[in-house]
C-alpha cells in the first residue's frame, strides 16, 4: 500500500454497511436456532431507514475558557431512533402509528381500527429491529427496545403510483429497570 493515499485495508469490507436491510419487530437471538429474522418481519422499504442515536451532553460554562474542556463533559440524556420507510401498510402499522384498537366493522370482509383515549403498554413494540450486512457479507443488527411510533399517520396515495409510509419509532426506558441507558443494542462483527 501507498502511505498517505487511502485507508483501504484488508478488512475494509467487512467494515462497510451496504444495502437497505430488512426491519423486524421482536427480533431475538435463541440458542441453537439463531435470529427469528423471518418471523420478525415487519415488511417490505422503499427508500431505506435511518438509525439515529444522539447522546445529549451538558457542559459547564467555565468563565475566561475558550471551548470545551476534556473531563467537563457529562451525558445527561439520549435519544434512539429509527425512521423507516414501509412500502407495505399492515394491520400492524395502522395501530403501531396511531394508537388504533380494532373496532367491530359492519362489513365482515374488513376489519375496522379506531382510535383509542390513551396509550397502553401494548402500543409499545418490544422491540424493533435492523438486520443487514456489511460489503464483506457480515450481518450488522441495530436493535432499539421499547419502542413508540411516533411519527402518526401521514402518507399520500397517487395515480400510478405505490405509497410509502414513513414512520419514526423512539426507543424508551423500562420503568422496572434502574433507568440509567437508553435500552439499544448494536450488534457489529468481531474482530478476525
Amino acid at each position: 500500500m501507498v502511505e498517505g493515499k487511502h485507508g483501504l485495508t484488508a478488512a475494509t469490507p467487512d467494515n462497510i454497511a451496504f444495502g437497505a436491510g430488512t426491519i423486524h419487530k421482536g427480533l431475538k437471538y435463541t440458542e441453537g436456532t439463531g435470529w427469528n429474522y423471518a418471523a420478525s418481519l415487519v415488511g417490505a422499504t422503499s427508500g431505506g431507514s435511518k438509525l439515529s442515536i444522539v447522546p445529549e451532553i451538558y457542559r459547564p460554562a467555565i468563565d475566561g475558557v475558550p471551548g470545551n474542556v476534556k473531563g467537563l463533559a457529562k451525558k445527561i440524556d439520549e435519544k434512539a431512533s429509527m425512521e423507516v420507510n414501509f412500502a407495505e401498510l399492515t394491520p400492524d402499522m395502522i395501530k403501531a402509528a396511531v394508537y388504533a384498537t380494532v373496532g367491530t366493522s359492519a362489513d365482515n370482509t374488513l376489519d375496522v381500527y379506531e382510535p383509542k383515549a390513551d396509550i397502553t403498554d401494548d402500543d409499545y413494540w418490544e422491540n424493533i429491529a435492523f438486520g443487514g450486512e456489511t460489503l464483506g457479507g457480515k450481518k450488522i443488527i441495530a436493535i432499539l427496545d421499547n419502542v413508540l411510533c411516533t411519527s402518526g399517520f401521514d402518507t399520500e396515495f397517487k395515480n400510478r403510483e405505490s405509497m410509502v409510509g414513513k414512520y419514526t419509532f423512539e426507543c424508551h426506558v423500562d420503568p422496572s429497570t434502574d433507568m440509567a441507558t437508553m435500552p439499544w443494542h448494536i450488534y457489529y462483527p468481531k474482530a478476525v
